[in-house]
């Protein structure tokens, strides 16, 4: 234990120390945290679903008829019929044959790659990724190589070079959740054919955002069937819980016997899968809430530059302010939270060291005096900081 709070005085003496912060109202554009009212700036829920009506009218019918949980896992008591439906609508919405649901988006990316990676294979992963796919390649068996973030030269190069005889697998985000910058995936596609590799992607953050129905960076490229593996998440634009993979019938069915995370884990209850269900058809049927989320995202981007902040390029609704070390971000965090405004420091290891940010993410309910609110909050603070002049 002394060891213990001898690292826990050091992560606390480098600005690392993170806290738990307790939410007391709905996910939606203003929030209760820890007793006081604020203007949410750091939530995924980016096509604000997360508190609407018709999901909440979903979750109470689905629990009416089949309970508050599965009982079991899939494949002894915890299938119900909505399962299987919200797979088939996944594989719908994904445009793919098959897909299969789990628990979390992080058991997803783990299930998929140490159930398909083994000794002999490669697996070529984006220096930048999820954690989750960090944790799948550390756990597969599979020999892992790391190219440099978004480089299809530095990729290409090392896929001539350490390519296997076996299976090849490339791994990448689909729209990468602290840079908010968006994979190069026609590029990748390329490579992958090129040199005889599979292609998986982490749509996590694309799910909903990206793709003229919001299906994610396969369908923003126009990459249908190109892509052997998409996984996703339904826990952020979708307002639900879980993650899922999508792909040919024989890889979702190789996954349902060989998945380990699905095959020892209870099936996500009832409520939460009536509330995807409902989600994933708003999705389709809304297209106004991703154009609100783009119109916003733009305006707040290029006022905060012209204001003199540096942030990141891109066209998603995460946008990263760079402010430097940790201490300095987390001061600026606090400065926020002032304001009423609640938008946490990002700091390593999430990003790397002299990147840490404020991570502001925007809502497609974020109404106009909100977005005003935020530009005013940033704009003072950064006179204050003397982050911007």
């Amino acid at each position: 234990m002394e060891r213990l709070r001898h690292e826990l005085e050091s992560i606390r003496n480098k600005g690392l120390y993170r806290r738990l912060r307790r939410m007391e109202s709905a996910a939606s554009t203003r929030v209760i945290v820890d007793g006081r009212e604020m203007l949410m700036c750091a939530s995924n829920n980016y096509l604000g679903l997360a508190d609407d009506h018709r999901l909440i009218e979903a979750a109470i019918e689905a629990i009416r008829k089949y309970g508050t949980g599965s009982s079991g896992s899939r494949l002894t008591t915890g299938n119900t019929a909505l399962h299987e439906q919200l797979e088939e609508r996944i594989a719908r919405f994904k445009g793919t044959e098959a897909a299969i649901v789990f628990n979390t988006g992080y058991m997803a990316n783990v299930a998929a790659m140490t159930a398909l990676a083994t000794a002999g294979d490669v697996i070529f992963s984006d220096e930048w990724n999820h954690a989750s796919l960090i944790d799948g390649c550390r756990l597969s068996k599979a020999d892992v190589v790391i190219y440099r973030h978004a480089d299809l030269k530095d990729l290409e190069e090392k896929l001539m070079r350490y390519r296997s005889g076996k299976r090849n697998l490339i791994v990448t985000d689909g729209v990468f959740s602290m840079d908010g910058d968006i994979a190069n995936l026609p590029g990748i596609v390329e490579l992958a054919e090129r040199y005889g590799a599979w292609v998986m992607v982490d749509d996590a953050h694309a799910t909903g955002v990206l793709g003229r129905r919001g299906a994610g960076t396969v369908e923003h490229f126009d990459l249908h069937g190109r892509v052997h593996i998409q996984m996703g998440t339904l826990s952020k634009a979708v307002g639900a819980e879980g993650g899922y993979i999508a792909g040919t019938h024989e890889l979702i069915e190789y996954l349902r016997n060989c998945a380990r995370p699905f095959i020892f884990s209870t099936a996500l209850s009832p409520g939460v899968i009536g509330t995807a269900l409902t989600a994933i058809d708003l999705i389709e049927n809304e297209p106004e809430r991703r154009a609100r989320l783009s119109l916003i995202s733009k305006r707040v981007r290029e006022e905060l530059i012209e204001m003199g902040f540096r942030v990141m390029s891109g066209e998603t609704p995460i946008l990263p302010i760079l402010i430097g070390e940790a201490e300095r971000a987390v001061e600026f965090s606090h400065h926020l939270e002032e304001q009423g405004v609640f938008a946490p420091a990002i700091r390593p290891p999430s990003v790397p060291q002299g990147t840490s940010r404020i991570r502001l993410t925007l809502m497609a309910t974020h109404t106009d005096e909100d977005v005003r609110d935020i530009l005013g909050a940033f704009a003072r603070i950064g006179q204050k900081m003397g982050v911007i002049r």
